[in-house]
């Protein structure tokens, strides 16, 4: 079978993805190590028996639902290719807010940056290639996803971001940050979303949180002001009804300068505070 044949099997069989297509030219891309525009150049090439093997075991993946990003290994968030494991929530396009948002308080060099539940590392990560002079640290509280943030930052060449294993702040290394964030669970225990699309897949510890998806985000605000300098601000995301919520949490624990910034779509997404005086 030739590449142009298999594309079009491909194409047919993820009928009912949402980018049948492009399912198909990625996982192809993937397995060939080729860019799409060199499949279509030479989509006359012939198939070897055992690449037909592996591309068509990706294919059934993706036929039963299985997210693309863990399919072939990886996915792109702010232009970085960051390596994806299941032990990790996969990063969303959304999330880049956080990471916008976060660049407009790091002006000054030599900042230091604490990324709480780093996962594949893509907010720290995303900080760290845009401003080299700060130092970024984050945490996760699973080993494998620490190495494979470890990983990515190797991989991506970035040297100003560090990776350690700790629970929220039970192990986190005496420094005043000026910047927090976090994209922690914040889904509630019942939520019907748990059984949809590509998060059937991914991990409940990273999606899921009591008292109605806020426990986390409550465990955070109460504990970041004293990793804060006095200048310091908390950056959460959190789901599109929590932003209410999350204001009136960081009012109460004294947090100044409140504000929710919406997302791509037009959600409430990311709520932000200064430290308290």
């Amino acid at each position: 079978m030739n590449i142009r044949n298999w594309l079009q099997k491909a194409i047919i069989t993820l009928h009912h993805s949402d980018s049948p297509k492009l399912d198909a030219q990625t996982i192809l891309s993937f397995a060939m190590g080729k860019s799409i525009a060199w499949l279509y150049a030479f989509d006359e090439i012939i198939i070897n028996d055992d690449k037909l093997i592996f591309l068509d075991e990706l294919l059934i993946r993706r036929f039963n639902g299985e997210p693309l990003a863990y399919v072939i290994g990886q996915c792109e968030f702010w232009s970085l290719t960051l390596k994806v494991i299941c032990d990790t929530m996969i990063p969303r396009y959304d999330t880049e807010i956080i990471v916008e948002q976060s660049l407009n308080y790091l002006s000054k060099p030599s900042l230091k940056i604490l990324d709480l539940g780093t996962g594949t590392g893509a907010i720290a990560l995303s900080i760290a290639s845009e401003r080299p002079q700060c130092k970024v640290f984050g945490i996760d509280c699973i080993s494998t996803v620490v190495k494979n943030a470890q990983y990515n930052a190797v991989n991506l060449n970035i040297s100003n971001a560090t990776f350690f294993l700790s629970y929220w702040f039970n192990n986190i290394p005496q420094n005043k940050f000026d910047l927090i964030v976090s994209n922690p669970p914040y889904i509630e225990v019942n939520s019907p979303y748990l059984k949809l699309g590509d998060v059937r897949f991914e991990p409940t510890s990273a999606l899921v949180s009591d008292e109605n998806g806020l426990s986390d985000l409550k465990a955070i605000i109460k504990n970041s002001f004293h990793w804060l300098t006095y200048d310091g601000w908390l950056l959460l995301e959190h789901g599109w009804k929590q932003g209410k919520a999350v204001r009136n949490i960081m009012q109460q624990y004294g947090y100044r300068k409140i504000s929710t910034i919406k997302d791509y779509g037009g959600n409430p997404r990311v709520t932000l505070g200064k430290a308290p005086t």
